[in-house]
C-alpha cells in the first residue's frame, strides 16, 4: 500500500525516513525531496530496483540514471578517480544544484542503465534527502515524473504522476529551487556543460578559471 509520509514536522520526520530506508532496502521506489525537483529512488546496487524505476517513468536504458550521496566521502569508492575539476566545484557548489558526470570505478556492481563506464553524481541540499541517503547509502534517483512530464515541484505532484508505482511518497514541502540540476561532464580532458540549471554556466567557469564558451564544448 502506497504511503504519503510528512516531513515538514520534525517529530514525523524520524517514522517517515525509517519507512523510507525500509522501503528502499526491499528492494522498492521511493519519492523523496530535493533541493531541486522531487525525485524518484531506490538501492543504487540493486539491478532489479533500478529496472523498476526506469519503467515507472516510462524511460529507456539509453537515459540512465544518476545517483545521489549523502557526503563528499561517498564519492572516493564510487569513480575511477577524482578528477581536480570535480573537486573544486564539490568545494564550491555540493550540497547543492550541481550534478558531475564521472568515470565510474570499474569495480562497481550496478546497473544503472547504458552509461557506458560513467556515472552522474549528486549531493542534494536537502535534510530529509541527506538523511535518507545516509542510512540507505548511495541511491540511484531520477526526477519524480513520467518521462515527457514536467518534474514534480512537490509530492503531490509525483503521486498524481506515478501513483501506486511508489511504495512511500515523502512530502518535505515545495522544492526550493523548482528545476532540475545543473549538469557538468568531467570525463574528457575539458569540462562540458550538459545543461544549465540553478548553478550558471558562469558560475562554473568561475570556479575552474575557463572561459564560458569553453564549457559549449
Amino acid at each position: 500500500m502506497t504511503q504519503v509520509l510528512d516531513c515538514r514536522d520534525p517529530a514525523n520526520r524520524s517514522h517517515a525516513i525509517t519507512e523510507a530506508v525500509r522501503t528502499v532496502k526491499s528492494g522498492r521506489l521511493v519519492v523523496l525531496p530535493t533541493d531541486t525537483v522531487y525525485g524518484l529512488g531506490a538501492d543504487a546496487f540493486d539491478s532489479d530496483a533500478v529496472a523498476a524505476l526506469l519503467s515507472a517513468k516510462g524511460r529507456g536504458r539509453d537515459m540512465p540514471v544518476g545517483v545521489l550521496v549523502g557526503s563528499w566521502h561517498t564519492i572516493e569508492g564510487l569513480v575511477y578517480s577524482v578528477p581536480t575539476a570535480a573537486r573544486e566545484l564539490i568545494r564550491a557548489f555540493w550540497p547543492g544544484a550541481l550534478s558531475l558526470v564521472v568515470k565510474q570505478a570499474p569495480s562497481l556492481q550496478w546497473d544503472l542503465g547504458d552509461a557506458r563506464g560513467t556515472v552522474m553524481l549528486r549531493m542534494p541540499l536537502h535534510p530529509v534527502a541527506i538523511e535518507l541517503l545516509r542510512e540507505t547509502g548511495p541511491m540511484a534517483v531520477s526526477s519524480a515524473n513520467i518521462s515527457g512530464q514536467p518534474p514534480a515541484t512537490t509530492a503531490a505532484d509525483a503521486q498524481r504522476q506515478l501513483g501506486d508505482l511508489v511504495d512511500v511518497y515523502l512530502d518535505g514541502g515545495p522544492s526550493e529551487q523548482q528545476a532540475a540540476s545543473t549538469i557538468v561532464d568531467l570525463t574528457a580532458a575539458t569540462p562540458r556543460l550538459l545543461r544549465e540549471g540553478p548553478i550558471t554556466a558562469d558560475a562554473v567557469a568561475r570556479v575552474l578559471d575557463v572561459d564560458v564558451a569553453s564549457l559549449a564544448g
